[in-house]
């Protein structure tokens, strides 16, 4: 009605073919759409969409039909789109999408016009073959970065270690041993704090032994 909103959840269920091209739409595809599982044709073509596909469009299983070309939308084509073995036509030329196009299912079937004019697409199907040497090489340059740092930081910590045990050992023993008067003093401190434990183990113990015997003649009377 006029002025009014209406919401059309349940009929939207009923719906099998969404023909939306050329209406001059703009923004982003709404992540809902892919919320309508009992699609099996969408057509987005000739408008002005921009962003990414939805990331869960494999949810949509029914689609048979997608078409989403000449619009401005960029980044790769999800993953998720390999389980959608019922699409037979797939239009996404005239672009912005980049990246590697999948190689599982029925994505080994498309025409390579599906995806005419995306300049940054590349895969088997297309001009612009995927070069995944760089990106190996890269990891494992950064790979045998991480692990020499790795072993720099090792020889770093025992190095300040040895050095540390050297300075501190060296500073006490070799003071003491250049030093005779501190050597002597050292030792006799020694002592005197081994006879002081000693004695104050000793005076404990003797202490303890005195009331253990008191509370078991308590107990015996």
């Amino acid at each position: 009605m006029k002025g009014r909103e209406l919401d059309y959840k349940k009929i939207l269920d009923l719906v099998v073919i969404m023909d939306l091209s050329k209406n001059n739409l703009v923004g982003s595809i709404p992540k809902g759409i892919t919320s309508l599982d009992g699609l099996h044709g969408l057509n987005l073509s000739n408008n002005h969409l921009i962003g990414e596909l939805p990331s869960m469009i494999g949810n949509m299983r029914s689609l048979e039909s997608f078409d989403v070309s000449s619009n401005q939308l960029s980044g790769t084509i999800p993953s998720s789109m390999s389980a959608l073995t019922s699409l037979s036509h797939l239009n996404l030329s005239h672009n912005n999408f980049s990246g590697p196009i999948p190689t599982d299912n029925q994505f080994l079937t498309y025409d390579p016009s599906s995806y005419a004019d995306n300049p940054y697409l590349c895969g088997f199907l297309l001009p612009n073959k995927c070069d995944y040497s760089h990106q190996v090489n890269g990891s494992t340059e950064f790979e045998d970065e991480d692990s020499n740092l790795d072993k720099l930081e090792k020889w770093l910590f025992y190095f300040v270690i040895a050095i540390g045990f050297a300075t501190g050992f060296w500073g006490v023993i070799g003071t003491l041993w250049f030093k005779k008067t501190w050597r002597h003093a050292y030792f006799r401190w020694v002592e005197d704090l081994a006879d002081t434990i000693y004695v104050t183990t000793a005076i404990r113990m003797a202490k303890l032994k005195n009331w253990m015997m008191m509370m078991r003649n308590r107990v015996v009377v």
